[in-house]
């Protein structure tokens, strides 16, 4: 957490997306966290949670990164999310 602190305002809010990509690759995995295990989201779902927990209005970009870097998992027809246990 120490080293996305500069990233996250007060409340714990994305508010910079980082430019090195082990620093994106931490601020999603933050962000993945703010999704429970065992729970299926859909799409809009995912997409309030996202926008609560950061500030540059981008929410396609960082659902986008939870799914590339696997943090969070989709149905082939994208009508279910869930967080990875994997990860």
């Amino acid at each position: 957490m120490e080293t996305i602190k500069r990233f996250l305002d007060d409340e714990g809010k994305i508010k910079i997306w980082p430019k090195k990509k082990e620093l994106k690759i931490e601020i999603l995995k933050y962000l993945s966290t703010k999704f429970e295990y065992d729970k299926n989201y859909v799409e809009k779902e995912v997409n309030v949670i996202i926008e609560k927990w950061h500030t540059f209005n981008d929410f396609f970009l960082l659902r986008r990164g939870m799914i590339d870097y696997k943090f969070l998992c989709r149905t082939r027809d994208g009508s279910n999310y869930w967080r990875n246990r994997e990860e």
